[in-house]
């Protein structure tokens, strides 16, 4: 029996973590809801949280810097010996994330950078662009050493809340994973990291504490093939969910 293409449940991205095998996972490419988001929200120079249509919620919970300790410390676990770790991140926050990361036994070779082509709101040299936190666990070459550490996609506009474009990440995967590998997203919003991995013939399985964002994700990925992802129950709290089959 063939194992289903993607794999989507509805938890705290730790506690998704946790509760899978160690070194069962080829790569991780993942894009937290990053503490410094609050600092512009505060001051109004985003509207990434602000309401979106493809969204029934105005905003998603943000992952505090106090816990990448314990996201770091899991994703190690549970990648398999010679892999790649993808973390999209603001500036701020790499300069936290970077030695987390590290002190959790992960190499950190350079940031890449996401030119997202026009530049976003802000007062001080507006930005259009975003850094992707590039680390490995023991040693594992890329697909293609003649790939730039500049990535061009346009931004998603009136998607998910700071939906990333499955351009980006596909080259991420093309990079670091072979074709059927498992791809894991523990934060994965609208489901573009799941999008690029089916799309390059690799399987997915991720997480998101937005029930929302696990429908919207479950209906991209159905175009490809069967998977699992969670149905709500008549009864219960909401996000108290139990896995089904799905299929297109």
């Amino acid at each position: 029996m063939q194992p289903s293409l993607f794999d989507v449940y509805n938890l705290d991205a730790v506690e998704w973590l946790r509760a899978q095998p160690a070194e069962s996972i080829d790569l991780l490419v993942t894009d937290p809801a990053y503490e410094s988001l609050e600092k512009h929200r505060a001051v109004g120079t985003t509207t990434r949280l602000k309401h979106s249509k493809g969204s029934s919620n105005d905003w998603f919970a943000v992952f505090p810097n106090a816990r990448f300790a314990e996201l770091f410390a899991e994703a190690f676990r549970v990648l398999k010996r010679n892999t790649h770790f993808y973390l999209f991140c603001d500036a701020e926050t790499m300069f936290f994330a970077k030695p987390e990361a590290e002190r959790a036994g992960f190499r950190f070779w350079k940031p890449l950078v996401w030119d997202k082509k026009t530049i976003g709101m802000g007062y001080h040299y507006r930005a259009r662009y975003e850094f992707i936190l590039f680390f490995e666990k023991g040693k594992r070459r890329l697909n293609d050493l003649g790939v730039a550490d500049v990535i061009s996609a346009p931004r998603i506009h009136r998607g998910y809340p700071a939906e990333k474009p499955p351009a980006v990440s596909e080259i991420l995967i093309k990079q670091s994973s072979a074709a059927g590998e498992l791809v894991a997203d523990p934060f994965m919003g609208s489901g573009s990291a799941g999008v690029a991995a089916l799309r390059t013939g690799r399987r997915f399985c991720g997480s998101d504490l937005n029930p929302e964002a696990v429908r919207l994700t479950t209906e991209r990925l159905r175009q490809f093939g069967e998977g699992r992802a969670p149905r709500e129950p008549s009864e219960g709290p909401r996000g108290l969910l139990e896995l089904t089959d799905s299929r297109p």
